[in-house]
């Protein structure tokens, strides 16, 4: 079973959302109490993703909000020589910062974040700053659930996805479940239900969706019946290192296997998994290969010391597919 479409967009993927940076310790197997040194990375799901189709050989875009300062040129500047569309990117005016995420790596189980996201330019992206003409240039709108988390940035987001329904442009909803960015999870599951069931495409893992669903621990098979009472014609539902399984609408059931690896880190596996899925669904290969594409793109990354500029090529991920087939 494959998903098809347009063949006449010049983007094959637009994403929207935030680009923050990541600061990765530098100095592993230690707390961040005694890290010293951090490594400066473009970080946030929905950039990682854009940069990682481009890596694999898709024309992506952007459509994001960025501080008016070093870290908003070095993310721009980045994301354009990574081969991303950076045209609309909007510049803030209004002094807000971007988004840092320090990261510590006390072993290959025990990875922590500490975020500083209050008042990112990312969340004051403003609905009139979406373009409907760019947004119906694309095969795929990608939308990842952080950038609901508050307003206007949540309005922009909805925008976006009227525009992408207007013109025929597949909706794909990466689930991004951060707890630091909401109220309570009430409106996590508000917010991600209302725009779930507006997708054909939906990304996440168990947890992710019992977020979107407000229940303790939900199964696959009552997700998929109630998302595809509605718009999704592809469920994609992670269990980590039990693998992962796509729905389809019409009835049929893929499982892809995790690809095992020395892990360094447990960050950046998501982001590429979606990056590698939607391009093999791109350049039209079937939903098992997807998921082999999904997982050897995991691997690679958490491997690896950063998210971003981890990101496989589609020769690295085809190696290792042979390697382990």
């Amino acid at each position: 079973m494959r998903i098809n479409f347009h063949t006449d967009r010049e983007f094959d993927l637009i994403a929207i959302g935030r680009a923050c940076m990541d600061l990765n310790a530098v100095e592993y197997n230690r707390p961040m109490e005694e890290t010293m040194t951090f490594k400066k990375y473009v970080g946030g799901s929905p950039a990682n993703i854009a940069i990682g189709a481009a890596k694999l050989g898709l024309k992506s875009g952007f459509i994001g909000k960025l501080s008016d300062d070093q870290h908003g040129r070095f993310i721009e500047q980045y994301m354009r020589e990574a081969g991303v569309d950076t045209s609309n990117m909007v510049i803030d005016r209004e002094g807000h910062k971007t988004g840092l995420a320090f990261t510590e790596i006390k072993s290959p189980e025990e990875c922590s974040i500490l975020m500083y996201r209050e008042d990112v330019a990312d969340l004051y992206l403003q609905p009139s700053e979406v373009s409907e003409e760019y947004i119906k240039k694309s095969k795929i709108l990608l939308v990842s659930g952080t950038a609901l988390s508050k307003s206007p940035s949540r309005e922009a987001v909805l925008k976006a996805i009227k525009y992408a329904k207007q013109n025929d442009v597949k909706v794909v909803f990466e689930l991004d479940y951060r707890p630091y960015t909401w109220g309570s999870s009430e409106e996590v599951s508000v917010y991600y239900s209302l725009v779930a069931e507006q997708a054909n495409v939906v990304i996440g893992t168990r947890d992710e969706f019992d977020m979107l669903e407000n229940v303790v621990e939900g199964n696959n098979e009552t997700t998929i019946r109630y998302l595809f009472a509605y718009s999704p014609e592809l469920i994609v539902i992670k269990h980590g290192v039990e693998g992962s399984y796509a729905y389809l609408k019409t009835g049929e059931t893929c499982k892809g296997l995790a690809y095992l690896t020395k892990v360094l880190k447990t960050f950046g596996a998501g982001d590429s998994y979606a990056s590698a899925f939607l391009y093999a669904l791109i350049t039209g290969k079937d939903i098992e290969t997807a998921l082999k594409y999904a997982s050897a793109s995991a691997a690679i990354v958490v491997s690896k010391h950063s998210s971003s500029e981890a990101m496989p090529t589609a020769a690295e991920i085809e190696a290792l597919i042979k390697e382990r087939s």
